[in-house]
Parts: C-alpha cells; sequence; structure tokens
C-alpha cells in the first residue's frame, strides 16, 4: 500500500513549510573540515605515488600492499 499526496496537499505543504535556515559552521568545524581534507589529498598522493612506481597497475597485490602500508594504524606509529 502506498500513499501519494494529493494536488492540494502538496500545494499547503511548499506555502507552509517552515523556512529552512542555514546556520555557519563554528571555527572549530571548519578547521576540523579543512584538515580532514588536507590529510585526505595527502592520502590520496602517497597511493597514487605507490601505484605509479610500482607499474601503474592497480592489481588485487597492490590493493594488498595499499591496505597494509597506508591503512594499518601500526604504519603511522
Amino acid at each position: 500500500m502506498s500513499y501519494t499526496p494529493s494536488s492540494v496537499e502538496a500545494a499547503f505543504a511548499a506555502t507552509y513549510a517552515p523556512a529552512k535556515t542555514t546556520r555557519k559552521r563554528g571555527f572549530v568545524a571548519r578547521m576540523l573540515d579543512t584538515l580532514m581534507a588536507a590529510r585526505m589529498r595527502q592520502a590520496e598522493r602517497d597511493v597514487a605515488r605507490y601505484i605509479t612506481e610500482t607499474g601503474g597497475k592497480f592489481t588485487d597485490e597492490a590493493e594488498r600492499e595499499i591496505e597494509r602500508r597506508f591503512l594499518s594504524s601500526s604504519a603511522r606509529l
């Protein structure tokens, strides 16, 4: 069983819907987003460099090695 709103309901929903307010993100949240984006770009560069150095093919072995090198928590200690 499905429900389809009538055209009257759709018209009232658009007219009387509460206004959406966009809150500006705080300084700390924006800084954290920036740091996370920078870290993601660095990780992508590292993976691209590894693939280039190993022949340019993304094989199963390359995938396992990338996971071992870049995704394990002990590699960054």
